[in-house]
């Protein structure tokens, strides 16, 4: 290997100091600085907000997206301290705010329980920020101070005003640096609110207000507080669904200073929902709370099923996929020193919790089930439906485990598979009909490119159980294909492409169809799409001829883009785009396929809540949420072939 620089000494090893290393690597401690990070800055003050709340000196927090996108976050909790830090020297609130790590959430007493990952969060948002301001309303008194270039204080906290002496708190503004949040510094007010919604959910009683100021005419304020607190988070996810039993199931209990809120719900539908939390973070990834409350509902239920005589001796026990089905849940676990892990430091790794859960929630749910023998009796037998309808599918999945090679049974026909070995540059295009799948196959690169043409739409997966979904065949061949297996037997290690590509037609059927395939992938592949595999081809709606140069383009917003470029003497012809069936290879290969040319939109999958709630509002039984969704947006809808 060649050697770049021989000369290695002290000289070479830097020092960064104060807040420097944040500025230089602000991945480390928010992620990433796209629209993601930015958002993050406010959950980081927030978070300190909601400790007061926490500890129970906070009563309202208000944000305001203001009109230069600035933020400004407001509690009414006890304020920043204002003495003078012993250790630094530093008023406190200027050490909060420049020191890394400084803070209430590191065993001084000032916290029981936090919220926050890193509990870096006031002096990143600091050092991230083009200017910050802080104002801690104590003692009869308004106190401030400002940093400006990167979180260097302009001025020493001092007094500047006078309150009344019921007036306690802090207030926050700070305005994203464009110099490291070079994509966007715009604040996205839904991204927003479905958070600040989350957390009013998950602390019962708090209010929370959400302002955007940025317009003069229709300035947007929201408040949201729920006394119900998770019932009511369950009650809104269920707003969509046909629950089996009216009451909600709201649990609660604590053992050595940890504490478990659980509320559940089971509903007609067939998938599961289960959302849990730490501290008020979101436990993506699970851990042991989830663990432990999901074992004690397969024991508890189970125990019930006997003794009740509802399940025999004979039968098999439920799984906890059975127990599962139709189920809505929020688990909600307050730690005072939680240990993350995982991928993304979002599962809870506690061992002594996964006791506790299973303790609380047994012993709460064992009773509701006594003291409700109707309830019980509906959710049991809606559990035995789950265990049979789980046999039956065991059955068929044997049809759509793979043999080898893919040059046996009837589904290899189906499939044009590509000759490389190295899944991750293979892709795999699911075309919508046989024609389109027909040019896809002479346009492809064979060496990387797989075609799979689907005939028809496919079952909607949304009202359909997993026996149901499997005794489709073209669900079966889709399995098949990828390789990974459904349900109990699913892995995402045996995934055989790197990208899947939904390639359908820019019109209401192949919208149709791409959103079919996005409720399989969602319901019965959530792990394919969570690991960013799944993406939507976009083939063009124009093409501009002028001259010898043939320019295709996406939509209208890009046909008047590029014309506008053009000169005003040019004559040019503009035509709307083939459906993909009527396109001839080379074209399809020109437009839609070719690695070098082609645009794909990956599915992501960011906010599960949201994506379930319109899953299910769009593609469930319910006929009146959908009517509801269409009349409100049906004069955003144009250019529909109908």
């Amino acid at each position: 290997m060649e050697k770049n620089n021989e000369h290695y000494d002290a000289s070479d090893i830097q020092v960064l100091e104060g807040l420097e290393a944040v500025r230089k690597r602000p991945g480390m401690y928010i992620g990433t600085t796209s629209a993601r990070g930015l958002h993050h800055l406010v959950w980081e003050i927030v978070d300190n907000a909601i400790d007061e709340a926490l500890a129970g000196f906070c009563d309202d927090i208000e944000i305001i997206i203001n009109r230069d996108n600035s933020v400004t976050v407001k509690d009414d909790g006890r304020g920043i301290p204002v003495g003078i830090h012993k250790k630094t020297g530093l008023s406190t609130v200027e050490t909060v705010y420049t020191v890394l790590h400084a803070g209430g959430k590191f065993g001084g007493g000032g916290y029981k329980v936090s919220g926050g990952l890193h509990g870096v969060g006031a002096s990143v948002v600091n050092a991230l920020s083009s200017w910050v301001e802080v104002k801690v309303y104590q003692d009869s008194k308004v106190h401030f101070i400002r940093f400006e270039n990167g979180g260097k204080p302009v001025n020493q906290l001092s007094v500047i005003d006078n309150c009344s002496p019921d007036r306690t708190g802090t207030t926050v503004t700070f305005k994203p640096d464009p110099e490291i949040f070079t994509e966007t510094t715009e604040f996205d007010y839904d991204v927003l609110k479905t958070r600040v919604r989350e957390l009013a959910f998950l602390n019962r009683g708090l209010r929370i207000i959400l302002c955007d100021d940025r317009d003069e005419v229709g300035k947007k304020k929201e408040e949201f507080v729920y006394e119900g607190g998770i019932s009511e988070y369950v009650e809104m996810l269920n707003k969509n669904k046909t629950p089996i039993h009216d009451e909600i199931i709201h649990l609660s209990g604590e053992q050595n200073d940890i504490s478990l809120e659980i509320a559940l719900q089971y509903n007609t539908d067939y998938n599961s929902r289960i959302y849990s939390f730490t501290n008020n973070i979101n436990t993506h990834e699970g851990g042991t709370h989830e663990d432990g409350v999901k074992r004690a509902l397969t024991r508890i239920i189970n125990n019930y099923a006997r003794s009740s005589n509802l399940l025999k001796e004979k039968d098999e026990s439920l799984s906890g996929e059975d127990v599962k089905e139709g189920l809505t849940m929020i688990i909600s676990c307050k730690h005072p020193d939680p240990q993350f892990e995982g991928q993304t430091k979002t599962k809870l790794g506690n061992s002594e919790v996964r006791k506790i859960a299973d303790n609380i929630f047994s012993e709460g749910f064992e009773r509701f089930l006594l003291e409700n023998p109707d309830a019980a009796k509906t959710i049991v037998e809606k559990c035995i439906v789950a265990s049979n309808a789980r046999m039956a599918a065991k059955k068929a999945r044997e049809l759509t485990r793979r043999k080898g090679d893919l040059d046996i049974t009837n589904f290899y026909g189906k499939l044009s598979d590509c000759k490389s070995k190295d899944k991750s540059e293979c892709e795999i295009f699911l075309v919508e009909g046989d024609s389109a799948g027909g040019s896809a196959i002479k346009g492809r690169d064979s060496m990387t490119q797989a075609i799979l043409p689907l005939r028809g739409k496919i079952l909607n997966v949304e009202k359909a159980r997993l026996d149901r979904a499997l005794s489709n065949e073209e669900i079966r061949t889709i399995i098949t294909a990828f390789g990974t297996g459904i349900g109990e037997d699913f892995d995402l290690s045996k995934l055989r492409y790197d990208k899947i590509i939904i390639m359908t037609d820019a019109d209401v059927d192949g919208s149709h169809i791409r959103v079919l395939l996005l409720t399989l992938f969602y319901r019965f592949f959530r792990p394919i799409v969570e690991a960013g595999h799944v993406y939507a081809a976009q083939p063009p709606l124009f093409v501009i001829k002028h001259g010898k140069t043939i320019k295709y383009v996406l939509n209208e917003e890009e046909r008047d883009e590029y014309l506008a470029t053009l000169s005003p003497n040019t004559k040019y012809d503009i035509s709307r785009m083939k459906g993909l069936g009527e396109m001839d290879a080379e074209e399809l290969n020109e437009t839609t396929m070719d690695i070098n040319k082609r645009i794909l939109r990956q599915i992501t999958v960011d906010d599960a809540v949201a994506a379930d709630e319109v899953f299910s509002k769009l593609m469930g039984e319910e006929v009146e949420p959908r009517r509801e969704f269409i009349e409100t947006n049906a004069t955003y809808a144009v250019n529909l072939d109908v």
